[in-house]
């Protein structure tokens, strides 16, 4: 029944009609602290349609998008190359998830995806980025026969327990123990990845490139030497590329600005839906996939039940040839240095903004603490309360004042990291670049809305505890 009461679904109308229930229906089903954490921070917003690299309310106004929903909207939203894909392959009527037939599809975009990694052989295709990581741990573990796995201090592949286990961040694993037996090491330290690989039970070392939490990159040359020295002990190098492939970071895969890197495993997935169908793909070394299905008795040992289904399919494609029609990923390193230079020259102008870093359009703004005493008291006050405030005070205004969405990079990090759709140009760089200074100019001059609402965080923090 539609909502009022005749037969069949009406989306639409369903939505005219109940559309307005939205954070009372997630309050009351869903996770009921989302809408909470929203109405604390001003963002209980109504958005009713999207393009590109922008949101409208019901009142027209438009709001730019520098999160593309944490990087999955590579191309911008509802793309009109990846629509039309979508509506012709539904229009198709395929015989789709027979289970036991090799539909093109899946072939074509395996083919297309290895492409732009030639080292790399076959593709496995899941439905999300953590579980293009949890296919990355089984394969290296089954593959070299060793059970632990080392991650990255604050690195995070994904919330499932496999890719938790690799979480190095202790707030996303806290209560959910035991995980599997996988070993932390700081990123960028050799020593420590070597003394842990002399044990000779490492299967692998899984590391993002770019990180997401903060934006940390490895120091030069750390790739390189990594996967040397994983070689050398017989172990594998993963990269999770889920967040920073697809040219996110101003090349197709972050690991590809390190010369002569070329991991075993790839793990990558938001960008390459397109922003309609969950995908994800782990690539992969001929060997390695051989080993795993080394016979037909073992041709199901690993599958996914959607995988490679014919809507994820399309939708890749069609991401791939926009990426390569419209120049995407130099647009998306010619653009990202644009508003990199232009973020970090205006370090030495406010005390409170530390650094600027980041790669292509994945950037990382640090907030720090100040010289003089008037801003010193005040970012006391948060840090106190809770680390992580001041970058959160940033972003509130961004949306409240100027209509940006924008978010901090990770929990107590006075960070705000820009993921914007890879189509973006020197017009949305100016409108955020020209917003985000007087934000700042505010923060600085005294002004009182942002401490205002400074000490409402406080009291929020505080009593949470």
């Amino acid at each position: 029944m539609t909502a009022d009461g005749t037969k069949g679904f009406d989306l639409a109308r369903l939505l005219a009609g109940r559309g307005g229930e939205r954070y009372d229906l997630h309050a009351r089903h869903l996770n009921h602290q989302l809408p909470r954490m929203l109405r604390t921070i001003g963002f209980d917003k109504i958005y009713e349609r999207a393009e590109g690299a922008y949101f409208w309310d019901s009142d027209g106004q438009d709001y730019l998008d520098m999160l593309a929903g944490f990087g999955v909207m590579g191309v911008g939203r509802h793309h009109p190359v990846v629509r039309k894909a979508l509506h012709d392959v539904l229009d198709a009527s395929l015989a789709d998830l027979t289970r036991f037939d090799c539909p093109p599809l899946p072939g074509l975009l395996a083919e297309k995806l290895l492409s732009y990694a030639p080292h790399l052989d076959r593709v496995f295709f899941g439905n999300s980025g953590t579980e293009a990581v949890e296919t990355a741990l089984k394969f290296a573990r089954y593959a070299t026969g060793r059970p632990r796995v080392l991650y990255c201090s604050h690195a995070f592949h994904g919330l499932t327990a496999g890719s938790l286990s690799v979480n190095g961040e202790d707030g996303f694993r806290d209560g959910f123990a035991p995980l599997l037996p996988d070993t932390e090491v700081p990123m960028g330290d050799l020593e420590a990845l070597e003394r842990e690989l002399g044990r000779g039970d490492v299967a692998a070392l899984v590391i993002e490139p770019v990180q997401g939490k903060g934006v940390q990159m490895p120091p030069p040359g750390y790739l390189l030497a990594a996967q040397e020295l994983l070689h050398r002990h017989r172990a594998l190098l993963i990269a999770d590329e889920v967040q920073t492939g697809i040219g996110r970071t101003g090349e197709f895969f972050a690991y590809q600005h390190e010369r002569g890197v070329e991991p075993d495993l790839v793990c990558v997935a938001k960008a390459l839906s397109g922003g309609y169908v969950p995908v994800g793909a782990t690539l992969g070394k001929d060997w390695i996939f051989k080993k795993i299905y080394s016979s037909m008795d073992r041709v199901l040992v690993h599958s996914a039940s959607f995988g490679s289904n014919a809507q994820a399919m399309a939708a890749g494609l069609a991401v791939l040839a926009v990426m390569e029609d419209e120049r995407i990923v130099a647009n998306a390193r010619d653009t990202g240095e644009l508003l990199r230079s232009r973020l970090a020259a205006l370090v030495g102008t406010y005390e409170l903004l530390h650094e600027v870093r980041g790669r292509g359009l994945m950037i990382g703004i640090e907030f720090g603490k100040p010289k003089s005493l008037g801003l010193r008291s005040r970012w006391a006050m948060l840090q106190a309360a809770r680390k992580g405030l001041f970058a959160q005070m940033v972003v509130v205004p961004l949306l409240q004042k100027h209509r940006i969405l924008t978010q901090v990079s990770g929990d107590h990090l006075e960070v705000i990291k820009l993921i914007p759709p890879l189509i973006i140009g020197e017009r949305e760089v100016d409108r955020f670049v020209t917003a985000f200074t007087a934000v700042m100019d505010d923060a600085h001059g005294g002004g009182t809305l942002m401490w205002d609402f400074g000490r409402t965080l406080v009291k929020q923090a505080v009593g949470g505890r």
